[in-house]
């Protein structure tokens, strides 16, 4: 399946912070690739603290290629608003912009997306929009499927875990590992770097997971477009 493996581990990672560059120097460290779902639209913006103490500082556009090397960028739209909410218009605008932007600074083609927002933030009419109008060829939602399921439906395609939920995660990392079976199995982690200022030990607990996940004959690390395509 991926270079005759039949496990794979990708990562994804929401709004192009700051803190994205420590996640990608540990992702590098063990061997791990991710893809990270930029807003062109906020390059560059100071964020506020959120509840939690963590700040939402937004890379500079002049260093998303240097950042981002190695890794795949792909779209989370121009200004992250709910698609849901919007007409056909403004939904290929929003997408599309973010795009040919994100594509002008890394000199490549991106066929990528994750949705933005909370709650509900994709359906099937915003999905067909997408196919229909745009290069993306997969976006990821933010439904947790807490199984290493391979998917039809790659433009409405559900991570297995969302990094908040810790416990579940150690217990999904534990299973799939475990795992010996002649069926694909993809584990693919989604969050955004901001998370991991949240907590005095939430860098650690990353780092962690990463040096459990890496480094296993059997398992393919790549990025979305990799595990996906």
């Amino acid at each position: 399946m991926w270079n005759g493996k039949k496990k794979a581990v990708t990562f994804s990672f929401d709004d192009g912070v700051v803190q994205d560059i420590r996640t990608i120097e540990i992702l590098n460290k063990y061997g791990l690739k991710a893809t990270f779902n930029l807003n062109s639209g906020y390059f560059g913006c100071v964020g506020a603290e959120d509840n939690w103490g963590a700040r939402h500082d937004k890379v500079l556009a002049s260093r998303v290629k240097e950042i981002y090397q190695g890794h795949e960028i792909a779209v989370h739209t121009l200004t992250h608003p709910n698609l849901t909410t919007l007409d056909e218009e403004t939904i290929i605008r929003q997408v599309e912009l973010d795009r040919k932007a994100l594509e002008e600074l890394c000199g490549y083609e991106i066929i990528g997306m994750a949705y933005p927002c909370g709650g509900v933030n994709n359906d099937d009419r915003v999905a067909e929009i997408i196919r229909k109008n745009t290069p993306i060829r997969y976006s990821r939602t933010i439904t947790s499927t807490h199984n290493f399921d391979l998917q039809e439906n790659l433009l409405r395609f559900n991570p297995t875990v969302y990094y908040m939920e810790k416990e579940k995660t150690q217990t999904l990392i534990d299973e799939f590992l475990a795992k010996d079976t002649d069926e694909p199995q993809l584990f693919y982690f989604w969050g955004h770097t901001y998370e991991f200022d949240r907590t005095g030990n939430s860098w650690e607990e990353f780092e962690n997971i990463c040096k459990k996940l890496a480094g296993h004959a059997d398992i393919f690390y790549g990025t979305n477009k990799e595990v996906l395509l």
